[in-house]
């Protein structure tokens, strides 16, 4: 072979040479996520922290496999397809709404979750949301005593006149419906039922450990739930920070009881709601979605919206949800 032939062979071989190079790691990463969600080996590691960029991933191996395509590289674009295909299985539901339509008459039900960040949340805009997208009931964790009063100040006894925040929990839930029942004591956390057009509707404040911290404690709260469940999901809503995504294993078991959750019900779960001006992270935007509002088969989703409240590092979500009976 002449010099000249050589180093055409090598100019039409450094593409491909460079193509498996970069996509070498994007797929040994997306190859790995997909054992540990496979495995459910997140739950209760540190396995759960690099489970949370899976869509990031699979939007890189969906890039990596268009360009193993273009280069015609057949083997290692074999491996970048069916590993595109597992992560769309896992993710393209949540971008399709599928909930079922409400009846017009249906009565609704707006609830909202806001994580206080420490107390640090600006009460007068928590109370503003809650009045101007007329929430009927309100979950807060990280709610330390000053905060409370805060809220109280900025006026959230007149819009949610009736409250459950347990001694020794940084929960709390306000409602403007009457609480009809004393707390369920096997749910772990702060609940409450109020009557929503003659209907016993339970609503569950979640605030999971985060796993960052300590995985174990983490999914042991989840586990928690779970065990729960059985039994009072029907009429149940869980909201909160679950600190986890629903990629996490403990979620997709706790969802599994008979909970489905209602970002994902209508086509927008995968909308981002940490970290917020978190200090930890000054500069990121949200960039995972761990805040949610789980429902039982006897609610349907009708919407759901994420809003940014000043000194808050999450996004509070409101979603609305009919009753089918």
């Amino acid at each position: 072979m002449t010099d000249d032939a050589q180093n055409t062979t090598r100019r039409r071989r450094w593409p491909t040479v460079t193509a498996l190079t970069l996509s070498t790691p994007v797929l040994a990463l997306a190859a790995f996520l997909a054992v540990v969600r496979i495995g459910g080996l997140d739950d209760g590691t540190v396995l759960a922290l690099p489970i949370v960029v899976l869509p990031y991933v699979a939007l890189a191996t969906l890039v990596v496999l268009a360009l193993l395509l273009a280069l015609r590289c057949r083997r290692t674009g074999a491996l970048a397809a069916l590993l595109v295909v597992l992560q769309l299985w896992w993710i393209v539901p949540r971008t399709v709404p599928d909930a079922d339509s409400a009846p017009a008459a249906a009565p609704r039900l707006r609830v909202a979750t806001s994580n206080a960040y420490l107390g640090q949340v600006s009460p007068k805009s928590l109370v503003d949301l809650v009045r101007e997208q007329r929430v009927d009931v309100l979950a807060v964790e990280e709610l330390s005593t000053s905060a409370a009063d805060a809220l109280d100040r900025a006026g959230i006894r007149e819009l949610l006149p009736h409250r459950e925040r347990p001694a020794g929990t940084d929960t709390a839930l306000y409602s403007r419906l009457p609480i009809t029942s004393a707390a369920d004591p096997a749910w772990p956390t702060t609940n409450i039922t109020v009557d929503l057009a003659g209907h016993p509707v339970q609503l569950v404040a979640v605030h999971t450990y985060y796993p960052l911290g300590d995985a174990r404690r983490w999914a042991d709260g989840l586990h928690d739930l779970r065990k729960a469940a059985p039994g009072r999901t029907r009429d149940a809503v869980l909201l909160g920070d679950f600190n986890a995504t629903l990629d996490h294993s403990p979620m997709r078991d706790l969802i599994a009881t008979g909970l489905a959750d209602t970002a994902a019900d209508l086509g927008h779960g995968l909308a981002p709601t940490w970290p917020e001006d978190n200090a930890d992270f000054p500069h990121l935007p949200p960039l995972i979605q761990i805040d949610h509002v789980l429902h039982g088969p006897a609610l349907t989703a009708v919407a759901i919206s994420e809003h940014t409240l000043p000194r808050s590092d999450h996004r509070a979500v409101v979603a609305e949800l009919a009753l089918k009976g």
